[in-house]
């Protein structure tokens, strides 16, 4: 019989969001809308960066002639950094962006992130990565400790957390009733613990060929 080969697995992917200096003050709100459209806030920060680091991250414009407005606007305040999870995460917050020009979006996209808190073609609000590639580089860039291995979604995921989390975690969870602990949850981090199938074992018994 022909074998079937399983169907290939989808990942969840990765994209950079910045809150530009001048909506921080909207960035409750911002954060709620892009949590309602379905994405992940895997890690966030505020900073602020010099025009240096500026030039550095928007160094494929370099030359062009907003150049310098663009370094000293995205340096003129603090700004928030997000990396942004969920299949097609690149194209979903491109399309949930909107065009780069805030006047052009507002007649286009109305109801487009730029639309709303944009102002013009430079004052846009808020960024996004253009590529899978340039998204991994932008969030090295703002987060250098950034791991970005793919996140595991779907039957993956499950085949993942039954074979590796659950046998355990229900074995543990079977104890936790039967002793009915006052601290559960202390009770039932100490036996996972010590119950770890991948703790390291150490070899107490000295064998006799040890001791010759």
């Amino acid at each position: 019989m022909q074998m079937l080969m399983p169907e290939p697995q989808i990942f969840v992917e990765r994209t950079l969001a910045l809150i530009k200096p001048d909506v921080v003050d909207k960035e409750e709100e911002i954060e709620d809308l892009i949590l309602r459209s379905g994405f992940l806030i895997v890690q966030k920060r505020k900073l602020q960066l010099s025009p240096e680091q500026c030039s550095n991250f928007y160094a494929d414009q370099y030359g062009k002639v907003f150049f310098p407005n663009l370094t000293a606007y995205m340096s003129s305040g603090p700004l928030v950094a997000m990396v942004l999870a969920r299949h097609c995460a690149v194209s979903y917050w491109k399309e949930l962006l909107g065009p780069s020009n805030s006047i052009r979006a507002r007649r286009t996209h109305p109801y487009s992130l730029r639309a709303i808190y944009g102002t013009d073609g430079l004052r846009n609000a808020l960024h996004g990565s253009l590529s899978i590639s340039s998204a991994e580089r932008e969030i090295r860039f703002m987060f250098p400790e950034a791991i970005l291995e793919p996140i595991p979604a779907g039957q993956r995921a499950r085949d993942y957390l039954n074979l590796c989390v659950k046998p355990t975690l229900l074995a543990g969870l079977t104890a936790l009733c039967k002793e009915k602990p006052a601290d559960p949850m202390t009770w039932l981090a100490d036996w996972l613990i010590e119950h770890n199938p991948n703790k390291p074992r150490l070899q107490h018994q000295i064998t006799e060929e040890e001791h010759q």
